[in-house]
Protein backbone atom coordinates (compact mmCIF):
# COMPACT_ATOMS: atom_id res chain seq x y z
CA UNK A 1 0.00 0.00 0.00
CA UNK A 2 1.21 3.26 -1.29
CA UNK A 3 2.45 6.59 0.96
CA UNK A 4 -0.75 8.85 2.07
CA UNK A 5 -0.89 11.47 -0.23
CA UNK A 6 -1.66 15.01 0.55
CA UNK A 7 -4.05 17.79 -1.02
CA UNK A 8 -4.85 20.90 1.08
CA UNK A 9 -7.91 20.82 -1.03
CA UNK A 10 -9.15 17.34 -0.01
CA UNK A 11 -7.90 16.51 3.61
CA UNK A 12 -10.01 18.28 5.90
CA UNK A 13 -13.69 18.80 5.73
CA UNK A 14 -13.26 22.70 5.97
CA UNK A 15 -11.01 22.86 2.27
CA UNK A 16 -13.31 20.58 0.53
CA UNK A 17 -16.94 22.30 1.75
CA UNK A 18 -14.98 25.55 0.11
CA UNK A 19 -14.85 23.54 -3.18
CA UNK A 20 -16.99 24.73 -6.36
CA UNK A 21 -20.36 22.17 -6.09
CA UNK A 22 -20.74 19.87 -8.69
CA UNK A 23 -17.59 19.75 -10.18
CA UNK A 24 -14.96 16.57 -9.75
CA UNK A 25 -11.64 17.56 -8.08
CA UNK A 26 -8.84 14.78 -8.55
CA UNK A 27 -5.86 13.87 -7.06
CA UNK A 28 -3.47 11.79 -8.97
CA UNK A 29 -2.11 8.69 -6.66
CA UNK A 30 0.14 7.05 -9.21
CA UNK A 31 0.43 6.60 -12.79
CA UNK A 32 -3.40 5.27 -14.05
CA UNK A 33 -4.62 6.18 -10.68
CA UNK A 34 -6.26 9.14 -9.19
CA UNK A 35 -8.88 9.92 -6.46
CA UNK A 36 -11.68 12.15 -6.82
CA UNK A 37 -14.34 14.61 -4.89
CA UNK A 38 -17.58 15.67 -5.72
CA UNK A 39 -19.61 17.82 -3.49
CA UNK A 40 -23.54 18.04 -4.23
CA UNK A 41 -25.15 21.58 -3.93
CA UNK A 42 -25.93 20.32 -0.60
CA UNK A 43 -25.17 17.51 1.87
CA UNK A 44 -21.68 15.45 1.69
CA UNK A 45 -19.83 15.09 -1.23
CA UNK A 46 -18.79 11.61 -2.49
CA UNK A 47 -15.16 10.07 -2.93
CA UNK A 48 -14.73 8.53 -6.49
CA UNK A 49 -11.72 6.97 -8.34
CA UNK A 50 -10.56 7.16 -11.60
CA UNK A 51 -8.83 4.11 -13.11
CA UNK A 52 -7.11 4.53 -16.72
CA UNK A 53 -6.95 0.91 -17.65
CA UNK A 54 -5.66 2.07 -21.41
CA UNK A 55 -5.55 4.75 -23.74
CA UNK A 56 -8.90 6.00 -24.08
CA UNK A 57 -10.47 4.18 -21.55
CA UNK A 58 -10.96 5.68 -18.12
CA UNK A 59 -13.01 3.51 -15.55
CA UNK A 60 -14.56 5.40 -12.94
CA UNK A 61 -16.01 4.01 -9.40
CA UNK A 62 -17.61 5.71 -6.60
CA UNK A 63 -15.79 4.70 -3.20
CA UNK A 64 -18.38 6.23 -0.38
CA UNK A 65 -19.66 9.19 1.43
CA UNK A 66 -17.16 11.62 2.66
CA UNK A 67 -17.00 12.51 6.15
CA UNK A 68 -18.13 16.68 5.40
CA UNK A 69 -20.48 16.08 8.17
CA UNK A 70 -20.43 12.90 9.52
CA UNK A 71 -17.02 10.83 11.58
CA UNK A 72 -15.70 8.25 9.15
CA UNK A 73 -16.74 4.96 10.29
CA UNK A 74 -14.37 3.01 7.15
CA UNK A 75 -17.32 1.88 6.12
CA UNK A 76 -19.90 4.15 4.33
CA UNK A 77 -18.51 7.44 5.63
CA UNK A 78 -14.79 7.36 4.77
CA UNK A 79 -12.47 9.73 5.10
CA UNK A 80 -9.64 11.16 3.00
CA UNK A 81 -7.09 8.53 4.24
CA UNK A 82 -9.59 5.87 4.15
CA UNK A 83 -10.64 7.13 0.66
CA UNK A 84 -7.04 6.69 -1.16
CA UNK A 85 -6.64 3.12 0.99
CA UNK A 86 -9.62 1.86 -1.13
CA UNK A 87 -8.59 3.29 -4.17
CA UNK A 88 -5.75 1.38 -4.30
CA UNK A 89 -7.18 -1.33 -3.42
CA UNK A 90 -9.50 -1.29 -6.11
CA UNK A 91 -6.54 -0.61 -8.22
CA UNK A 92 -4.68 -3.33 -7.14
CA UNK A 93 -8.33 -5.46 -7.72
CA UNK A 94 -8.60 -4.24 -10.68
CA UNK A 95 -5.04 -5.33 -12.42
CA UNK A 96 -5.44 -8.49 -10.51
CA UNK A 97 -8.56 -9.44 -11.80
CA UNK A 98 -6.92 -8.81 -15.59
CA UNK A 99 -3.80 -10.53 -14.71
CA UNK A 100 -6.11 -13.82 -14.36
CA UNK A 101 -8.05 -13.86 -17.23
CA UNK A 102 -11.08 -12.04 -15.39
CA UNK A 103 -13.36 -9.24 -16.27
CA UNK A 104 -12.15 -6.35 -13.77
CA UNK A 105 -15.41 -5.00 -11.74
CA UNK A 106 -16.71 -1.95 -12.55
CA UNK A 107 -18.08 -1.21 -9.19
CA UNK A 108 -17.22 -2.61 -5.78
CA UNK A 109 -16.34 -5.92 -4.87
CA UNK A 110 -18.62 -6.15 -2.16
CA UNK A 111 -19.52 -8.75 0.26
CA UNK A 112 -22.73 -10.00 -1.08
CA UNK A 113 -20.39 -10.52 -4.26
CA UNK A 114 -17.96 -12.58 -2.39
CA UNK A 115 -20.45 -14.52 -0.46
CA UNK A 116 -22.26 -15.02 -4.03
CA UNK A 117 -18.95 -16.18 -5.75
CA UNK A 118 -18.49 -18.73 -2.79
CA UNK A 119 -21.69 -20.43 -2.73
CA UNK A 120 -21.63 -21.00 -6.53
CA UNK A 121 -17.84 -22.80 -5.88
CA UNK A 122 -19.23 -24.74 -2.97
CA UNK A 123 -22.62 -25.79 -5.25
CA UNK A 124 -20.09 -27.26 -7.98
CA UNK A 125 -18.18 -28.85 -5.49
CA UNK A 126 -21.57 -30.71 -4.10
CA UNK A 127 -21.62 -29.32 -0.76
CA UNK A 128 -23.99 -31.04 1.24
CA UNK A 129 -24.61 -28.49 3.55
CA UNK A 130 -26.11 -25.72 0.84
CA UNK A 131 -29.43 -25.04 2.07
CA UNK A 132 -28.43 -24.05 5.38
CA UNK A 133 -25.77 -22.41 4.37
CA UNK A 134 -28.31 -20.11 2.00
CA UNK A 135 -30.27 -19.85 5.10
CA UNK A 136 -27.56 -18.20 7.14
CA UNK A 137 -26.30 -15.53 4.11
CA UNK A 138 -29.42 -14.43 3.84
CA UNK A 139 -30.74 -14.06 7.02
CA UNK A 140 -27.58 -12.89 9.15
CA UNK A 141 -24.84 -12.26 6.38
CA UNK A 142 -26.42 -9.88 3.89
CA UNK A 143 -28.64 -7.77 5.33
CA UNK A 144 -25.53 -6.59 8.08
CA UNK A 145 -22.44 -6.48 5.73
CA UNK A 146 -23.78 -7.34 2.12
CA UNK A 147 -23.56 -4.07 1.04
CA UNK A 148 -19.51 -3.27 2.44
CA UNK A 149 -16.59 -2.68 0.30
CA UNK A 150 -13.98 -5.55 1.00
CA UNK A 151 -11.48 -3.63 0.12
CA UNK A 152 -12.42 -1.22 3.28
CA UNK A 153 -13.65 -3.90 5.46
CA UNK A 154 -12.48 -3.52 8.45
CA UNK A 155 -11.61 -6.00 11.68
CA UNK A 156 -13.79 -3.67 13.77
CA UNK A 157 -16.79 -4.09 11.55
CA UNK A 158 -16.72 -7.79 11.73
CA UNK A 159 -16.16 -7.89 15.35
CA UNK A 160 -19.46 -6.00 15.95
CA UNK A 161 -21.50 -7.68 13.72
CA UNK A 162 -20.12 -11.30 15.22
CA UNK A 163 -20.97 -9.66 18.98
CA UNK A 164 -24.46 -8.73 17.70
CA UNK A 165 -25.19 -12.08 16.45
CA UNK A 166 -24.45 -13.30 20.53
CA UNK A 167 -26.79 -10.60 21.85
CA UNK A 168 -30.12 -11.02 19.64
CA UNK A 169 -32.63 -13.22 20.45
CA UNK A 170 -32.90 -16.19 18.30
CA UNK A 171 -35.61 -15.93 15.29
CA UNK A 172 -38.56 -17.79 14.64
CA UNK A 173 -39.45 -17.85 10.77
CA UNK A 174 -43.16 -16.74 10.33
CA UNK A 175 -43.17 -17.24 6.60
CA UNK A 176 -41.57 -19.48 3.79
CA UNK A 177 -38.76 -17.87 2.30
CA UNK A 178 -38.95 -17.84 -2.19
CA UNK A 179 -36.45 -20.68 -3.35
CA UNK A 180 -33.54 -18.76 -4.44
CA UNK A 181 -31.76 -18.55 -7.65
CA UNK A 182 -28.15 -19.04 -7.99
CA UNK A 183 -27.39 -14.94 -7.89
CA UNK A 184 -29.91 -13.56 -6.16
CA UNK A 185 -27.26 -13.91 -3.25
CA UNK A 186 -26.38 -9.99 -3.63
CA UNK A 187 -29.49 -8.99 -2.74
CA UNK A 188 -29.63 -8.70 0.78
CA UNK A 189 -33.52 -10.11 1.30
CA UNK A 190 -34.20 -11.79 4.84
CA UNK A 191 -36.57 -14.09 5.58
CA UNK A 192 -39.33 -12.38 8.01
CA UNK A 193 -38.59 -13.69 11.38
CA UNK A 194 -39.90 -12.81 14.88
CA UNK A 195 -37.79 -12.98 17.93
CA UNK A 196 -38.65 -15.85 20.64
CA UNK A 197 -38.28 -15.90 24.20
CA UNK A 198 -34.72 -15.30 24.93
CA UNK A 199 -33.36 -14.62 28.46
CA UNK A 200 -29.14 -13.13 28.57
CA UNK A 201 -28.77 -13.75 31.74
CA UNK A 202 -29.35 -17.45 31.63
CA UNK A 203 -25.32 -18.97 31.34
CA UNK A 204 -26.99 -21.68 28.91
CA UNK A 205 -28.64 -19.15 26.70
CA UNK A 206 -26.14 -16.43 26.18
CA UNK A 207 -23.49 -20.12 25.49
CA UNK A 208 -25.95 -21.18 22.48
CA UNK A 209 -26.13 -17.83 21.15
CA UNK A 210 -22.42 -17.64 21.01
CA UNK A 211 -21.80 -20.94 19.76
CA UNK A 212 -24.59 -20.30 16.68
CA UNK A 213 -22.50 -16.79 15.89
CA UNK A 214 -19.58 -18.73 15.77
CA UNK A 215 -20.84 -21.13 13.41
CA UNK A 216 -22.33 -17.55 10.85
CA UNK A 217 -18.70 -16.24 11.21
CA UNK A 218 -17.09 -19.38 9.93
CA UNK A 219 -19.41 -19.22 6.99
CA UNK A 220 -18.65 -15.63 6.91
CA UNK A 221 -14.64 -16.36 7.01
CA UNK A 222 -15.54 -19.07 4.50
CA UNK A 223 -16.99 -16.71 1.35
CA UNK A 224 -14.10 -14.35 2.08
CA UNK A 225 -11.15 -16.54 2.71
CA UNK A 226 -12.19 -17.99 -0.89
CA UNK A 227 -12.07 -14.67 -2.22
CA UNK A 228 -9.12 -13.85 -1.23
CA UNK A 229 -7.53 -17.03 -2.83
CA UNK A 230 -8.89 -15.94 -5.86
CA UNK A 231 -7.33 -12.57 -5.58
CA UNK A 232 -10.92 -10.72 -5.38
CA UNK A 233 -9.06 -9.30 -2.30
CA UNK A 234 -5.76 -8.18 -1.35
CA UNK A 235 -5.60 -8.80 2.21
CA UNK A 236 -7.66 -11.22 4.86
CA UNK A 237 -6.00 -9.31 8.31
CA UNK A 238 -10.14 -7.67 8.44
CA UNK A 239 -11.33 -10.91 9.35
CA UNK A 240 -8.68 -13.17 10.13
CA UNK A 241 -7.95 -10.85 13.54
CA UNK A 242 -11.35 -11.78 14.72
CA UNK A 243 -11.60 -14.49 16.99
CA UNK A 244 -14.70 -16.63 17.72
CA UNK A 245 -16.25 -17.10 21.56
CA UNK A 246 -13.86 -19.44 23.18
CA UNK A 247 -15.03 -22.31 25.35
CA UNK A 248 -18.80 -22.26 23.67
CA UNK A 249 -18.65 -24.81 21.17
CA UNK A 250 -18.10 -27.81 24.02
CA UNK A 251 -20.51 -30.56 22.60
CA UNK A 252 -23.07 -32.26 24.69
CA UNK A 253 -22.84 -35.95 23.07
CA UNK A 254 -26.09 -37.92 23.07
CA UNK A 255 -25.44 -41.50 23.04
CA UNK A 256 -27.36 -44.89 23.66
CA UNK A 257 -26.70 -46.96 26.45
CA UNK A 258 -26.46 -50.58 24.73
CA UNK A 259 -29.97 -51.51 26.25
CA UNK A 260 -31.96 -48.65 24.81
CA UNK A 261 -29.49 -49.49 21.33
CA UNK A 262 -31.05 -52.75 21.41
CA UNK A 263 -34.47 -51.74 22.38
CA UNK A 264 -34.85 -49.00 19.46
CA UNK A 265 -33.45 -51.51 16.59
CA UNK A 266 -36.27 -54.18 18.32
CA UNK A 267 -39.37 -50.92 18.31
CA UNK A 268 -37.93 -50.35 14.78
CA UNK A 269 -40.63 -50.46 11.73
CA UNK A 270 -40.29 -51.83 9.43
CA UNK A 271 -37.61 -54.09 8.90
CA UNK A 272 -35.91 -51.92 6.13
CA UNK A 273 -35.71 -49.07 8.46
CA UNK A 274 -34.34 -51.45 11.00
CA UNK A 275 -31.64 -52.25 8.67
CA UNK A 276 -30.53 -48.74 7.71
CA UNK A 277 -30.61 -48.04 12.19
CA UNK A 278 -28.55 -51.43 12.40
CA UNK A 279 -26.19 -49.99 9.90
CA UNK A 280 -25.44 -46.67 11.52
CA UNK A 281 -25.16 -48.33 15.16
CA UNK A 282 -22.82 -51.31 13.82
CA UNK A 283 -20.37 -48.70 11.30
CA UNK A 284 -20.93 -45.09 12.42
CA UNK A 285 -21.87 -43.95 9.08
CA UNK A 286 -23.86 -40.59 8.45
CA UNK A 287 -27.18 -41.19 7.17
CA UNK A 288 -26.43 -40.04 3.47
CA UNK A 289 -23.10 -42.26 3.47
CA UNK A 290 -25.56 -45.15 3.72
CA UNK A 291 -28.42 -44.17 1.63
CA UNK A 292 -25.53 -43.90 -1.13
CA UNK A 293 -24.23 -47.24 -0.60
CA UNK A 294 -24.40 -50.52 -3.88
CA UNK A 295 -23.98 -53.46 -3.14
CA UNK A 296 -20.62 -53.89 -5.41
CA UNK A 297 -19.16 -50.97 -2.20
CA UNK A 298 -19.20 -54.43 -0.23
CA UNK A 299 -15.84 -56.37 0.18
CA UNK A 300 -17.02 -59.30 1.67
CA UNK A 301 -13.92 -61.14 1.75
CA UNK A 302 -12.23 -57.93 3.73
CA UNK A 303 -15.07 -57.16 5.81
CA UNK A 304 -14.87 -53.39 4.29
CA UNK A 305 -17.58 -51.33 2.55
CA UNK A 306 -16.63 -48.47 0.40
CA UNK A 307 -18.32 -44.88 1.21
CA UNK A 308 -18.44 -43.56 -2.10
CA UNK A 309 -20.51 -40.71 -0.71
CA UNK A 310 -19.06 -38.52 1.95
CA UNK A 311 -19.03 -35.46 3.72
CA UNK A 312 -15.50 -34.36 3.28
CA UNK A 313 -15.89 -35.51 -0.35
CA UNK A 314 -13.28 -37.87 0.01
CA UNK A 315 -14.65 -41.99 -0.53
CA UNK A 316 -13.05 -43.77 2.34
CA UNK A 317 -13.09 -47.27 3.19
CA UNK A 318 -14.95 -48.62 6.39
CA UNK A 319 -13.87 -51.69 8.28
CA UNK A 320 -16.86 -53.71 9.90
CA UNK A 321 -17.79 -55.81 12.65
CA UNK A 322 -18.37 -59.81 12.72
CA UNK A 323 -22.34 -58.37 12.91
CA UNK A 324 -22.01 -55.44 10.52
CA UNK A 325 -20.47 -58.32 7.98
CA UNK A 326 -23.34 -60.41 8.69
CA UNK A 327 -25.95 -57.71 8.53
CA UNK A 328 -24.08 -56.54 5.31
CA UNK A 329 -23.61 -59.64 3.72
CA UNK A 330 -27.68 -60.55 4.05
CA UNK A 331 -28.71 -57.21 2.15
CA UNK A 332 -26.15 -57.59 -0.68
CA UNK A 333 -26.99 -61.59 -1.25
CA UNK A 334 -28.07 -62.41 -4.55
CA UNK A 335 -28.36 -58.66 -5.75
CA UNK A 336 -26.56 -57.02 -8.87
CA UNK A 337 -23.53 -54.64 -7.87
CA UNK A 338 -24.88 -51.43 -9.25
CA UNK A 339 -28.51 -52.20 -7.03
CA UNK A 340 -28.91 -49.78 -3.85
CA UNK A 341 -27.48 -51.60 -0.75
CA UNK A 342 -30.14 -50.23 2.02
CA UNK A 343 -33.19 -49.33 0.86
CA UNK A 344 -36.26 -48.64 1.94
CA UNK A 345 -40.60 -50.00 1.40
CA UNK A 346 -41.15 -51.44 -2.15
CA UNK A 347 -37.09 -50.64 -2.69
CA UNK A 348 -37.32 -46.67 -2.22
CA UNK A 349 -34.68 -44.94 -1.87
CA UNK A 350 -33.57 -43.18 1.50
CA UNK A 351 -33.90 -39.63 0.56
CA UNK A 352 -33.30 -36.28 2.26
CA UNK A 353 -34.77 -36.47 6.04
CA UNK A 354 -37.15 -39.58 4.92
CA UNK A 355 -35.77 -41.06 7.87
CA UNK A 356 -36.68 -38.38 10.96
CA UNK A 357 -40.32 -39.88 11.22
CA UNK A 358 -39.74 -43.66 11.38
CA UNK A 359 -36.69 -43.02 13.94
CA UNK A 360 -39.00 -40.89 16.11
CA UNK A 361 -41.58 -43.12 16.44
CA UNK A 362 -39.05 -46.04 17.19
CA UNK A 363 -38.02 -43.73 19.88
CA UNK A 364 -41.64 -43.45 21.20
CA UNK A 365 -42.18 -47.10 21.22
CA UNK A 366 -39.02 -48.04 22.94
CA UNK A 367 -39.45 -45.83 25.32
CA UNK A 368 -36.56 -43.57 24.61
CA UNK A 369 -37.27 -40.14 25.71
CA UNK A 370 -35.95 -37.49 24.25
CA UNK A 371 -35.81 -39.30 20.83
CA UNK A 372 -32.50 -39.84 19.36
CA UNK A 373 -31.46 -38.56 16.21
CA UNK A 374 -29.97 -40.15 13.44
CA UNK A 375 -26.84 -38.51 13.92
CA UNK A 376 -26.74 -39.68 17.30
CA UNK A 377 -26.79 -43.13 15.98
CA UNK A 378 -23.33 -42.03 15.04
CA UNK A 379 -22.65 -40.66 18.68
CA UNK A 380 -23.20 -43.95 19.98
CA UNK A 381 -20.85 -45.60 18.28
CA UNK A 382 -18.08 -43.56 18.50
CA UNK A 383 -18.94 -43.18 21.83
CA UNK A 384 -18.94 -46.65 23.14
CA UNK A 385 -15.24 -47.00 21.23
CA UNK A 386 -14.47 -44.46 23.15
CA UNK A 387 -15.96 -46.07 26.71
CA UNK A 388 -13.80 -49.41 26.03
CA UNK A 389 -10.41 -47.77 25.61
CA UNK A 390 -10.00 -47.47 21.79
CA UNK A 391 -7.59 -44.69 20.21
CA UNK A 392 -9.22 -41.29 19.39
CA UNK A 393 -7.24 -41.83 16.45
CA UNK A 394 -8.40 -44.94 15.76
CA UNK A 395 -11.99 -43.77 16.28
CA UNK A 396 -11.31 -40.48 14.05
CA UNK A 397 -10.28 -42.83 11.39
CA UNK A 398 -13.45 -45.14 11.47
CA UNK A 399 -15.73 -41.96 11.49
CA UNK A 400 -13.81 -40.06 8.48
CA UNK A 401 -12.24 -37.27 9.98
CA UNK A 402 -9.62 -35.95 8.61
CA UNK A 403 -7.56 -35.62 12.01
CA UNK A 404 -8.43 -36.82 16.08
CA UNK A 405 -9.16 -32.95 16.78
CA UNK A 406 -13.33 -33.26 15.94
CA UNK A 407 -13.11 -36.94 17.43
CA UNK A 408 -11.31 -35.44 20.43
CA UNK A 409 -14.15 -32.19 20.74
CA UNK A 410 -16.82 -34.82 20.93
CA UNK A 411 -15.39 -37.71 22.91
CA UNK A 412 -12.19 -37.48 24.58
CA UNK A 413 -14.67 -36.54 27.68
CA UNK A 414 -15.70 -40.56 27.47
CA UNK A 415 -12.05 -41.83 27.07
CA UNK A 416 -11.41 -39.87 30.20
CA UNK A 417 -13.71 -41.90 31.60
CA UNK A 418 -11.93 -44.82 30.54
CA UNK A 419 -8.67 -43.62 32.00
CA UNK A 420 -10.34 -42.96 35.23
CA UNK A 421 -12.03 -46.17 35.71
CA UNK A 422 -8.81 -48.08 34.54
CA UNK A 423 -6.57 -46.05 37.53
CA UNK A 424 -8.96 -47.14 40.28
CA UNK A 425 -9.14 -50.55 39.01
CA UNK A 426 -5.09 -50.63 38.41
CA UNK A 427 -3.65 -47.56 40.59
CA UNK A 428 -1.61 -47.91 43.36
CA UNK A 429 -3.19 -48.67 47.19
CA UNK A 430 -1.36 -48.30 50.33
CA UNK A 431 -3.97 -49.18 52.56
CA UNK A 432 -3.53 -45.71 54.46
CA UNK A 433 -7.50 -44.20 55.05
Amino acid sequence: MGRIARDARLETRAARLRLTGGVKHWRGLEQGLALGYRRPASGSGTWLVRIIDRPHRVVERRLGTADDYADADGDRVIDFAGAQRAARAGFDEWHRAKANGLAPRRGAYTIADAVADYLDDYRRRGGRDLVNMEGIVRAHILPKLGVINTATLTASQVRAWHRRLAEVPPMRRTRKTPAPTPRNFRVARAPKLEPKKFDISDPEARRRRQSRANRILTVLKAALNHAYREERIASDSAWRRVAPFEGVDTPRTRYLTEEEARRLVEACEPQAFGDLVRGALLTGARYGELAELRVGDLNADAGTLYLRQTKAGKPRHLHLTAEGRALFARLANGREAGATLLVGELGRRWTASRQARPLWQACERAGIRPPITFHGLRDTFASHLALRGVSLQVIARLLGHADSRITEKHYAHLASSHVAETLAKHGLSLGVA
